[in-house]
């Protein structure tokens, strides 16, 4: 798989997420077997340049490459100047969204609302592949509704423009993220333009991965809400894809030794008060499906320092090595 110059390491990608594909999600999802992370979106609004959230969502540092940066906009010129202002800070390919189905992003016509003038499709993504000296990607939704599917026609748009790389979630905006993901959009896609194409949507497990990449003819997928609490799933797609079998699930040591890992990240990404919140719902999807994690996770929410955040899951996942302990000798004892 390969966007422009960058060779990636294979064809697992990281979708982009609000709230969720910040830089230490990205580096671990990377070190777990993703060739790719695309950062959470960035508004083109120059007005946010000097803001907190936008200057940390421009912090790459240490960061694997390629580094990927997601804007999001509807106005030409300044989705321009946000590609240029990201690639001055370290983006080394630019990602367009065009596939949020927030009704806050499509109500200022940007985003999947953008599906519906294929005009100014052609206009924004003219204006930032022309401004910038690096690969400029896309991300997109199958159309509007299931009346107005015309991800075909975009991605020959895109083609024409110069975008290098279309990703396509398998649903339109009007389903938002209810229903199944289609793939046949995605076929149709992959006929009628050159560029390499990336699947994504509901793509939860290695079966998955495999027979999406099949049936779509994809050259990689793009994985999301699966991989929240679960980074581990990158290896055991890429695994499974070179040889047909599976990866042992990870054991309960290694999820806390991650989640403890990754928290840690946090707190030294966003500072310790927003670190602590933020770590809050990672530790509720690390944690979900384990023994006692509803109770637990409640009481998480309710904690307001780094120090009883990090003592509380050692004490979790010390139960839950008490439980696997126990268990081996009742199973022991019933041999």
């Amino acid at each position: 798989m390969r966007i422009g110059p960058y060779e990636l390491k294979n064809n697992l990608i990281v979708a982009p997420m609000a709230g969720v594909t910040d830089r230490p999600f990205r580096m671990l999802c990377k070190r777990m077997g993703a060739g790719m992370a695309v950062s959470e979106m960035v508004a083109s609004n120059s007005l946010l340049y000097g803001s907190e959230k936008t200057k940390r969502r421009a912090n790459h540092e240490g960061e694997v490459d390629p580094i990927s940066v997601q804007i999001v906009g509807a106005d030409p010129k300044m989705l321009a100047e946000a590609a240029k202002y990201n690639v001055d800070h370290g983006a080394q390919i630019i990602d367009i969204n065009m596939g949020c189905p927030a009704k806050k992003i499509c109500n200022v016509m940007a985003g999947s609302a953008l599906l519906q003038n294929e005009p100014l499709v052609g206009q924004l993504l003219e204006a930032v592949v022309g401004a910038v000296n690096a690969p400029v990607t896309l991300k997109i939704r199958t159309g509007w509704d299931k009346n107005n599917r015309n991800a075909v026609r975009i991605a020959q748009i895109a083609e024409a423009a110069g975008i290098q790389a279309l990703a396509i979630h398998g649903r339109t905006r009007a389903c938002a993220y209810t229903g199944d993901a289609e793939y046949d959009t995605i076929a149709a896609v992959k006929d009628a333009v050159s560029i390499p194409i990336i699947a994504n949507g509901d793509i939860t497990t290695p079966e998955k991965a495999q027979y999406v990449l099949k049936y779509s003819g994809a050259d990689a997928v793009m994985i999301g809400r699966a991989a929240q609490g679960r980074p581990w799933l990158f290896r055991e797609i890429e695994h499974f894809l070179l040889t047909g079998n599976h990866l042992p699930a990870p054991e309960v040591s290694e999820i806390h030794r991650v989640l403890l890992a990754h928290v840690v990240e946090l707190y030294d990404f966003y500072g310790e008060y927003t670190g602590l919140r933020i770590a809050r719902k990672h530790i509720s999807w690390y944690t979900k499906g384990l023994v006692g994690s509803a109770h637990f996770r409640h009481m998480m929410n309710q904690l307001e320092t780094p120090e009883a955040q990090h003592t509380a899951v050692d004490e979790f996942f010390a139960e839950q090595a008490q439980r696997g302990l126990q268990l081996h000798y009742l199973e022991g004892v019933a041999a």
